[in-house]
């Protein structure tokens, strides 16, 4: 499976959303900034709550707003929403490289946006100096991820170096 092989899929961005959330996102944009931004994302999320495109807008204005535990809580939200949509268990830890490969025919797309949700998340377990959290991550990417696509390698020897002080 090579992760960069995919063409002609619709990205998460491009399925439809209702009217009112997009309103609700254009005034977030407009809001950046105040504290009115946090509060019209959080409605979105109230009316679409498994929409990748509101999960991203809210995980973006609290990973720039340096609010890491938000952002993972997001995050993981992201990557239990998409395994779903995949036909695979939310929970990553006990996903394989078979249950990729199964995912891939269902949506190449969706299945990077996985795998770099996990990477981002484990990026923020970094952050949170939560070094072996991080590193469980970044080794289960890696485990999917076997010809290094994504470019874990810096992050992973980062992860270790921090686990094992």
């Amino acid at each position: 499976m090579d992760l960069l092989d995919f063409d002609g899929e619709a990205l998460y961005f491009e399925q439809p959303l209702s009217q009112q959330v997009k309103q609700l996102l254009a005034q977030a944009a407009l809001q950046y900034g105040e504290a009115a931004a946090e509060h019209s994302l959080l409605q979105a999320y109230f009316l679409e709550p498994e929409h990748l495109t509101v999960l991203v807008a809210l995980y973006r204005y609290f990973f720039y707003g340096h609010r890491y535990p938000e952002a993972l809580m997001v995050a993981d939200r992201a990557i239990a929403v998409t395994a779903t949509q995949l036909g695979l268990s939310t929970d990553w830890r006990t996903l394989s490289r078979d249950d990729l490969e199964r995912a891939v025919p269902v949506s190449m797309t969706l299945t990077r946006f996985l795998l770099w949700a996990l990477k981002g998340s484990g990026y923020l377990k970094l952050r949170l100096d939560d070094a072996q959290g991080a590193l469980e991550r970044f080794e289960k990417v890696v485990e999917m991820d076997t010809s290094d696509r994504l470019g874990m390698e810096a992050l992973l020897r980062l992860a270790r170096e921090k686990a094992s002080t």
